[in-house]
């Protein structure tokens, strides 16, 4: 099994688990190059909107201390620099987890085979950016299109994913889409519409959060109700997340059933799932014996659960949560964080698979 680039002691148990194999990542090192932003759609397409400094004025909004972007209902993470720093920090902690930037099957795909045609890659909700750059600093004779709902420091294009896809039907060899389930609102649509957005023998790529926590056994955390008011509070926490993204209109249930949604589909083959559980809070350890390598990423981890907690605050306030219940509860959970007794996990699920060399566009509709 391909290892993160922590070093584990066999004889400790790692806090970072994964319940399949894994192998094929690793981490390109070629030039820097800038993005191409040819590959945006000619086609008139209502979803997509032409970026303006006027336009900037509406794209912003401030609730409860935070701006948010003020283009979708759906998506309720902040849209400003704080955030943008935090999403640079978990893409980097990500690359940790995974144990490099790509899967194994983009090394293939992106080979510059087909003259006059260079690759061309998609990122939907491209954050800070921060994926789509190491790819075009990886690859230099790529076209890349950024798609988020706020503009970026890179060629990009606002617009709504919810809106639709079709004006990118056909023109990309690769698509990535990474932890935007909280502002989809159907994603079982958005995987048939990567379907077509793909070049054949293309790749597509999927990571998401199911929203619960996890026992140290791999267990869910069940409650009697999204309200059941009681320890572990971190798990308390997260099904008022579940419950505000779904009050907005997320889907919180896409990451379980990417899996079988690709499976399913006649335009893919060749798929392959992972999952990982991530420690919310870990079980004990032993510094004696924890490599720096360990040490750092956990620290990683941990600072990336502090930050989307505090991200999550306008998301949470904003689904008619009390302020003095949110309050208490992120009182109760840095403590629980503090005290560590309750070890608690985040179950993170990809897939990835190609898009058949010939496929019946027709019967995929």
């Amino acid at each position: 099994m391909h290892q993160t680039d922590m070093d584990y002691d066999s004889d400790q148990d790692s806090d970072i688990r994964s319940t399949t194999d894994f192998s094929g990542m690793s981490v390109s090192s070629k030039p820097t190059t800038v993005i191409d932003g040819s590959m945006r759609s000619a086609s008139p397409a209502p979803s997509v909107l032409s970026f303006t400094s006027s336009f900037r004025e509406h794209l912003f909004k401030e609730e409860y201390g935070r701006n948010l972007n003020a283009y979708s209902d759906v998506y309720k993470l902040p849209a400003d620099e704080e955030e943008l720093t935090r999403l640079d920090e978990q893409h980097n902690m990500l690359i940790s987890v995974m144990g490099g930037k790509y899967v194994a099957p983009m090394y293939e795909v992106m080979v510059d085979d087909t003259p006059g045609e260079p690759k061309a890659v998609l990122d939907l909700g491209s954050g800070s950016g921060t994926w789509i750059m190491d790819v075009v600093r990886d690859w230099p004779n790529c076209t890349a299109v950024a798609v988020d709902l706020i503009p970026l420091q890179i060629p990009s294009e606002v617009d709504d994913i919810n809106l639709g896809l079709e004006h990118f039907y056909g023109d990309f060899n690769v698509v990535h889409s990474r932890l935007i389930s909280y502002g989809i609102k159907d994603y079982h649509r958005l995987v048939d519409q990567i379907s077509h957005v793909l070049r054949p023998r293309g790749l597509v790529f999927f990571m998401e959060l199911d929203f619960h926590a996890y026992d140290e056994h791999d267990r869910k955390i069940e409650a009697a109700s999204e309200f059941d008011y009681q320890p572990p509070w971190w798990s308390c926490w997260f099904r008022l997340l579940r419950f505000a993204i779904q009050n907005n209109g997320g889907d919180v249930d896409a990451a379980p059933n990417i899996i079988k949604w690709v499976q399913d589909h006649p335009a893919f083959e060749e798929v392959v799932y992972k999952d990982f559980f991530l420690p919310i809070i870990p079980r004990p350890r032993n510094p004696e014996r924890e490599t720096p390598a360990q040490a750092q990423f956990y620290q990683k981890v941990f600072n990336d659960l502090m930050a989307f907690h505090k991200s999550c605050r306008p998301l949470l306030l904003g689904s008619g949560i009390p302020e003095d219940m949110l309050d208490d509860l992120d009182r109760r959970c840095l403590q629980e964080s503090a005290e560590g007794r309750i070890p608690q996990f985040t179950h993170i699920e990809c897939v990835w698979a190609r898009k058949k060399a010939n496929v019946d566009e027709e019967h995929t509709k």
